[in-house]
């Protein structure tokens, strides 16, 4: 059995915990949106085909700002192809997911979906294809009022009330080859910077999200950061970050310390960014927007999503709908970790998706919707982490990994919420093969009992949640939760994640 120890002290502090940290992601591929959020003919759709068993999932999932409509998707988009009546919107060719595009489903269905969840609409400006211009239409038409042509027509397409975006995205991962309008560090930022001075002028409301690096593996990675923020820094708010993970050729240990890539990549964006505002001798610091992150098995895509041909341009196929497991789970708790422990700089973020693509919510056309095995750690971290992050002190044994070399066997974060006297703890244990008994001194928090803590682990590392079997994984009590005086002790089984909460 492993012994770990852990403090926990609230005078240590990382940062604010965000709830924009808890934000997820929705863009016009495969199934998210067509048969996902919206399918009309469902039993459960509302008057506006939204299904309301989808909603009350996102609700309970505790997402808050929602990304849209890309993503790859919004290189190609033409905003005005979905608003106004829907029988007189466009079908378009969606090059980036070689797929039909009806905009049945468009700017103001989400803001609906939107209001219904209780979310927070930050959306992306296509930058690929189309340029500063039609930035500031978008703009205008979300956020005036009224009085100019474009917001009237707002109003006449039925929001009487601005759709008040106040999170922009300028493009998305404009470094990748891959994205329609890819062009150079120094040719984006110059774009994102005329973009964003434009945008200001119109609304000085707004949240810019400059594009960093679409992963830490790009050949530009670093200095694609530097290169954009010497040209937009003084115009934007935030630089991106994208990463996902997966685990390779039956190499559970690398994929299990997944987090501590995370860390890395966000430590590096942070010392490239604040290099930059040295430079510049600027007061102005930098946040990271990590506005996609995820499990995603990318491999399976290539191999046997692809879709191609000058005639096959199919509507809402299923596309990129990784089934997830205890393992999978598991990452996502820490990687939710590793957003929390960077709360100084990590200040939004995105779960990429929120429904059948790469989701913690799978549907089933004219069936149900359930809770994926990542569902609960997102759901639950959301739930209990207010206040402030700490940085906690771990002692933890260590194990060899592949990919990222020697890494502790545990991660630890806390929050402490001072107004409510609230605690919560968040625990990975990576050993596939033995429990962990973790130490947690509690004094600096006076007097504490345990309220609640819950763990995802299973015997079967890769039982998952599916069609057939809906409720195979879900959380359980962990019993072993004890305080006894200052000190909490706890058992973590292996390859789990687990959440405690004291007050």
């Amino acid at each position: 059995m492993i012994s770990a120890h852990l403090t926990i002290d609230p005078h240590f502090q990382v940062g604010p915990v965000r709830r924009r940290v808890f934000g997820s992601f929705v863009e016009h591929l495969g199934r998210c949106v067509y048969d996902g959020i919206y399918e009309p003919g469902h039993p459960a759709a509302d008057e506006d085909g939204l299904r309301q068993d989808v909603v009350d999932l996102v609700r309970e999932l505790g997402v808050s700002t929602i990304r849209y409509p890309g993503g790859n998707f919004v290189s190609g988009f033409r905003w005005e192809d979905s608003v106004g009546p829907r029988e007189e919107r466009p079908t378009r060719l969606d090059l980036a997911w070689h797929s039909t595009e009806t905009n049945a489903f468009g700017l103001h269905e989400f803001g609906s979906f939107v209001d219904k969840v209780g979310g927070e609409m930050m959306l992306a400006l296509n930058l690929g294809t189309r340029g500063t211009l039609e930035a500031l239409d978008l703009v205008e038409y979300a956020n005036v009022r009224a009085g100019s042509t474009l917001a009237d027509r707002r109003v006449a397409n039925g929001r009487t009330e601005p759709f008040d975006v106040r999170m922009w995205c300028l493009g998305n991962e404009m470094d990748g080859p891959w994205q329609l309008g890819h062009r150079s560090a120094t040719d984006y930022g110059k774009l994102a910077s005329q973009a964003a001075k434009a945008l200001r002028q119109l609304d000085e409301r707004v949240e810019l999200v400059v594009c960093g690096s679409s992963n830490a593996h790009m050949p530009t990675f670093g200095t694609w950061e530097r290169d954009v923020l010497l040209e937009s820094y003084d115009d934007v708010d935030y630089i991106s970050c994208h990463a996902y993970y997966q685990e390779r050729d039956g190499d559970l240990g690398s994929f299990l310390a997944s987090p501590v890539d995370m860390d890395r990549f966000i430590e590096t964006v942070v010392a490239t960014a604040d290099h930059v505002k040295a430079v510049k001798r600027s007061e102005k610091t930098i946040d990271i927007s990590f506005d996609e992150w995820n499990v995603w098995y990318q491999d399976r895509y290539r191999d046997v999503d692809k879709i191609e041909g000058i005639e096959n341009w199919p509507q809402a196929p299923r596309l990129l709908e990784d089934v997830y497991s205890v393992a999978d789970a598991v990452v996502v708790g820490g990687l939710l970790i590793s957003l929390l422990k960077h709360a100084d700089r990590v200040t939004a973020a995105s779960l990429a998706q929120l429904v059948n693509v790469i989701a913690p919510i799978m549907t089933e056309p004219g069936g149900p919707a359930w809770r994926q095995t990542t569902f609960f750690p997102f759901a639950i971290t959301s739930e209990l982490a207010t206040g402030t992050a700490l940085e906690v002190k771990l002692e933890s044994p260590s194990y060899e990994t592949a990919l990222y070399g020697e890494v502790p066997q545990l991660d630890a974060v806390a929050t402490h919420d001072a107004e409510t006297g609230r605690t919560a703890v968040f625990v990975v244990n990576r050993s596939q093969t033995e429990e962990a008994t973790v130490e947690i001194d509690v004094t600096g928090l006076g007097a504490v009992a345990v309220r609640s803590a819950r763990t995802i682990s299973d015997d079967d590392v890769t039982a998952a949640n599916t069609l057939e079997d809906r409720e195979r994984v879900t959380p359980h009590e962990n019993d072993s939760a004890v305080i006894d005086g200052t000190t909490l002790m706890v058992t973590l089984p292996p390859v789990s994640w687990t959440a405690i909460e004291l007050g």
